[in-house]
């Protein structure tokens, strides 16, 4: 065999980066080494797999076709060092988005740690979109996103149902009523999730689409800054119900009631269809299937429950 696996490992490492200085600290080596280990697999089979662009190098299409294939056989790699190492489950990397990350995800990869301490588990928390992109570019085995996802290269499965709630401090005008009309809603100051983010992607095609003279007051990354914000009144907030359990359960903020949105939704796996599907990797979504339903209120996981 002419090409080998060494070879295939740093050519998915300088495609991660776009630099063979950084794939090289990441795989230990030389950066002589790991530009010497390209060329020659570049040379072996006459074929380019980068464009060099100053000091970067971006996938041409021959390199664009290989990184799945590669991708997929570094993962056999790493299922087969496992299990000759005594049946270990190989590494994972796991994407979160904000509100699965902050209220789910962590509890269920503590879990997976617990049941698999020697498994090295990355857990990577942004918004949808940013968890989407990593997803095409192979840098994460599963993602766990509350927006729906369009890209034909994306598998999605359905997993928890969830849906949107309007709230607002105690104080508030609106606290209380027993629905909130079109009118009042329209003269509110919002503070919403960031664009990206599918809290906002439902946010816009239903609230916003309804609301034509929609003020939003302040936008921001995190779901916490939200609720601490409107916690001071400086307006009212749309989150997920799940983000903001507590919150009612203290009495520091108020649902709203709006009937006349249909704010449900659904958390989703989402994997790339080319990306292997390692033991890991179907250890862990097996975990997150145990919190389907009423397993959320589990013992064992001791998760929140979503109501």
């Amino acid at each position: 065999m002419r090409i080998t696996l060494r070879q295939i490992e740093i050519f998915a490492a300088i495609a991660a980066s776009e630099n063979v200085s950084r794939a090289a600290a990441a795989l230990a080596m030389s950066q002589s080494a790991a530009s010497s280990a390209l060329v020659e697999l570049e040379r072996q089979f006459d074929c380019p797999l980068f464009d060099r662009i100053g000091k970067s190098l971006r996938l041409n299409a021959t390199g664009r076709g290989l990184l799945p294939q590669a991708e997929e056989m570094l993962a056999r790699a790493a299922d087969l060092e496992s299990y000759l190492a005594g049946n270990i489950l190989g590494p994972l990397a796991v994407g979160a988005t904000l509100t699965i990350g902050n209220y789910l995800a962590t509890l269920i990869v503590a879990e997976h740690l617990r049941r698999h301490p020697a498994s090295k588990t990355r857990l990577q928390v942004a918004n949808t979109d940013s968890i989407v992109a990593r997803l095409l570019r192979f840098e994460l085995d599963i993602g766990l996103i509350e927006g729906e996802a369009s890209d034909p290269d994306l598998l999605l499965e359905p997993w928890l149902d969830d849906a949107l709630v309007v709230f607002c401090a105690p104080q508030h005008p609106l606290a209380g009523r027993a629905d909130s009309g079109m009118a009042s809603l329209n003269r509110q100051s919002w503070i919403v999730r960031e664009a990206g983010s599918g809290t906002r992607a439902l946010f816009d095609r239903v609230i916003a689409r309804a609301l034509p003279d929609l003020h939003i007051q302040l936008e921001l990354e995190h779901t916490e800054a939200i609720k601490r914000a409107v916690e001071s009144g400086l307006g009212i907030g749309c989150l997920s119900r799940l983000a903001l359990r507590e919150a009612f359960r203290r009495g520091s903020l108020v649902e709203i009631k709006t009937p006349q949105f249909d704010l449900r939704r659904h958390f989703y796996f989402a994997r790339h269809r080319l990306r292997h599907v390692s033991p890991a990797t179907r250890s862990f979504l097996a975990l997150c299937r145990e919190t389907s339903g009423d397993a959320l209120g589990t013992d064992s996981l001791q998760l929140p429950f979503i109501y």
